[in-house]
């Protein structure tokens, strides 16, 4: 028997995201709602509750409203907005945190899945707060550069323009009131007690996203030196499948000069690396913001869910 589907804002771009990997499933089958009656409550409420699978592509608003539509208890709800990730009633989507957070996926039936900037956030530093490298009361430093396909379909217009305005031309900062939409989950999903200063930067390019975090390990109580932050991440996620930890001080892993911000589009993996002169350190977190940053993520919190491969339609390479 195939798995019911249904994609709430499915027009949007991670909802066409997620439509595309479906499609490509023999096991999946999508339920469909009458484009005139999307908007419908009635409608959306019938399709939600007839679903094994919802998952829910809308503002937050509109994310809360349909997660209270679902009244069967059989349907697992996968919320791809900002409305749940630090809710502890909903399980949290990346598995690769911990052995609870995945048996929290198989088994829960609301799933926030998590923000782009979040993903590779809370897998670099989880592992270091943990540890006791980074104490927990620190303020981290962290600037994440991304393509213009994380402000949905307005902003991707805005670049799609002919000619492109000077304006959008140039890497443009932005929630420079630093309080971005991803700080709650950041601090919730790493055990940190105080907010990054967290300066994301959108640029003209589509899809692909990297963290960097520029650390002076003299800072830390425990004084670390750079081989040992990479061995701690190493040994984490060793045995998972989306998260490879990147060689450290092996200039194979760059593109020339330079560290290729782009080279997991089209994946579900996450890359992270550790770049170090002395105790002077940056650590970067490299991954597709539109795979393993939201739509990939949210396939494999599916996946997961039904008990099926948690890499089923998804590529690690």
């Amino acid at each position: 028997m195939k798995t019911k589907v249904f994609v709430d804002g499915e027009a949007g771009t991670t909802g066409l995201e997620i439509r595309e990997r479906l499609a490509l499933r023999s096991d999946i089958e999508v339920i469909q709602i009458d484009p005139a009656r999307r908007k419908d409550a009635s409608a959306r409420a019938e399709c939600l509750n007839a679903a094994d699978i919802a998952f829910l592509c809308l503002p937050d608003d509109a994310a809360r409203e349909s997660a209270g539509l679902v009244q069967n208890p059989r349907t697992c709800v996968i919320d791809a907005s900002t409305a749940h990730r630090s809710d502890p009633n909903w399980a949290y989507g990346v598995p690769e945190l911990s052995p609870s957070y995945r048996a929290a996926l198989r088994t829960g039936k609301r799933i926030a899945n998590p923000g782009c900037h979040a993903t590779g956030f809370v897998l670099a530093i989880r592992p270091l707060v943990q540890r006791g490298i980074i104490p927990a009361d620190f303020v981290l430093p962290c600037l994440s550069l991304t393509g213009y396909s994380g402000g949905g379909k307005k902003l991707i217009a805005s670049y799609n323009q002919s000619p492109l305005p000077a304006s959008l031309q140039s890497p443009r900062p932005y929630a420079l009131g630093l309080r971005h939409k991803h700080l709650p989950e950041m601090t919730a999903h790493t055990g940190l007690t105080s907010a990054p200063v967290f300066v994301p930067v959108v640029a003209n390019f589509y899809r692909g996203l990297l963290l960097t975090f520029p650390l002076a390990l003299g800072q830390f109580p425990s004084r670390p030196q750079p081989a040992e932050l990479h061995r701690i991440l190493a040994e984490t996620y060793a045995s998972e499948k989306f998260v490879r930890v990147l060689p450290f001080a092996d200039e194979s892993i760059l593109d020339g000069e330079s560290f290729d911000l782009q080279a997991c589009n089209g994946t579900n993996r996450c890359d992270i690396a550790l770049f170090a002169d002395g105790e002077r350190t940056a650590l970067m977190v490299r991954l597709d913001n539109l795979g393993k940053g939201a739509s990939g993520a949210a396939i494999q919190c599916m996946n997961l869910h039904l008990g099926l491969d948690e890499g089923a339609g998804l590529k690690a390479e």
